[in-house]
């Protein structure tokens, strides 16, 4: 049985896709390699939305490169959005790759394997699939239980932010069935899943695709405007077994009141949304072509609150825009305070290929970006240690999704609001899949202690990990 090693950097949406290249390839007979040096199978599956992408990839197969001169039947495939971009291009820099795949085409790589094994010289795939759109289908871990899974709802683009490549590797928007989407939840839920996260660029603007919906509607926002909302509604009807519903990533335009009117109707919808904001001057989103103002965030942040009290918030920020001034940085801050990020994900602004910031000029010095993502980082991460150590003392209900990491003997998961709660558990028990009740005892830097009921002496003998690995990651 030929092996396969995929190796993945980017987004969630390029997890969600080595997932499916994975299935792919497993139900062609592949099984997974324990290591890349093994495989006769080597995807490296990329992301371009932040500069180095591709100087990463080139580090990357230069690291591969020898095992493909040991083994040259190896077959070296390139996915993701890299791919996209540099198409033709890539196998002129990487003599050495066989395959250059695009995201629509993971389909094709078993046929695309078969011919370059058959002796057919490096081959490019990269054709949007606009005319008939494809979504591939989540299915299964036969060998371990999988708590939370991603559910493609759409993909591609069409907001046309200045600085996003996105529209360029991954095309305009497509929409996937509705019927096809509750199907898929229903299958992954009878099999244990008990989290599902709808996945899609611009996710909320999920209408029912086919021209009968679009003559519905003289727009796409004014289609969208309920039937996302009417989405969610099905999805909690239909799949009633379903604990929690998430989605990602919504864009601000499109939380209209339908969407907000969910979160006070909807119990499977957690208090908690991730929604990507960018920036904290008005002079600056409209420079990113955002097509929302500061106030018009404040107002559907207030508005999602209202109707789920308790909701936190996280957000998406890019600084050192071109343009940006100490002024423009100084209300980001502003922003950060008044809504109260509890998390966020920050970047330097980076020029990417293809996309209409290139032509603004007034580039923004890089130790003045370095500056103000440490500022930024260091107000977000004040606001989440107080939000964190609020709750210590409370009682927590958690959906625990498997051990955590680095062996300490307790069980991780995530609350209602998406806090990281390290459990212990009774002696002998393993809540994983469930929604338990955990006393909270400790705040960590990005995520909680706590211990469910049965195990308090496990807390009092002094055989909780103090492991500094139960805190990795966070916002910064």
């Amino acid at each position: 049985m030929k092996q396969y090693f995929v190796q993945t950097f980017g987004c969630q949406m390029n997890v969600h896709d080595s997932r499916r290249i994975e299935e792919v390839l497993r139900a062609h007979g592949y099984r997974k390699a324990s290591e890349p040096m093994l495989a006769d199978l080597l995807v490296v599956n990329t992301c371009s939305v932040r500069e180095k992408a591709e100087h990463k990839l080139m580090s990357l197969l230069g690291t591969f490169r020898p095992f493909k001169e040991a083994r040259p039947q190896m077959v070296l495939a390139v996915a993701g959005c890299v791919a996209q971009q540099e198409g033709e291009k890539l196998l002129k820099k990487a003599p050495f790759v066989d395959i250059v795949v695009g995201p629509d085409n993971i389909p094709e790589l078993p046929a695309l394997i078969r011919q370059v094994e058959q002796g057919a010289p490096p081959i490019t795939r990269t054709v949007f699939d606009m005319d008939d759109p494809q979504f591939l289908r989540a299915t299964l871990h036969d060998d371990r239980r999988e708590v939370t899974a991603y559910v493609t709802v759409m993909k591609g683009c069409d907001e046309r932010c200045t600085f996003c490549i996105v529209p360029y590797t991954r095309g305009s928007e497509r929409y996937r069935p509705a019927d096809e989407i509750v199907g898929e939840i229903r299958d992954l839920v009878a099999g244990g899943v008990r989290e599902i996260t709808l996945l899609g660029q611009t996710v909320n603007s999920w209408h029912e695709p086919g021209p009968e919906a679009e003559a519905k509607s003289p727009s796409k926002l004014a289609s969208s405007t309920s039937q996302f909302a009417a989405l969610l509604h099905r999805v909690a009807r239909e799949v009633p077994d379903l604990a929690r519903l998430r989605y990602t990533s919504p864009h601000p335009r499109h939380i209209t009141p339908e969407l907000i009117a969910a979160h006070a109707e909807l119990a499977v919808l957690p208090a908690h949304v991730h929604l990507p904001v960018q920036s904290g001057s008005d002079r600056v989103l409209k420079r990113m072509a955002r097509r929302y103002t500061v106030q018009d965030y404040i107002e559907r942040t207030c508005a999602l609150r209202a109707a789920k009290p308790g909701l936190t918030l996280s957000a998406d920020f890019i600084v050192g825009f071109p343009g940006e001034t100490d002024d423009d940085f100084e209300l980001t801050l502003d922003l950060v305070r008044e809504v109260g990020f509890v998390a966020a994900f920050g970047f330097k602004y980076s020029p990417r290929p293809y996309t209409p910031a290139l032509q603004l000029g007034n580039e923004v010095p890089e130790s003045v970006k370095d500056e103000r993502l440490a500022r930024l980082f260091a107000v977000v991460e004040t606001q989440q240690r107080v939000h964190l150590e609020s709750l210590v003392g409370t009682d927590q209900r958690v959906l625990v999704e498997g051990p955590s990491p680095g062996d300490s003997g307790r069980f991780a998961g995530r609350t209602n609001r998406n806090e990281i709660v390290h459990v212990v558990a009774p002696e002998g028990y393993d809540p994983t899949g469930e929604l338990v009740t955990a006393t909270i005892d400790e705040a960590f830097r990005h995520s909680l202690s706590g211990y469910m009921i049965g195990a308090e002496h496990l807390q009092r003998s002094g055989r909780r990990a103090r492991l500094s690995v139960l805190d990795a990651g966070g916002p910064g």
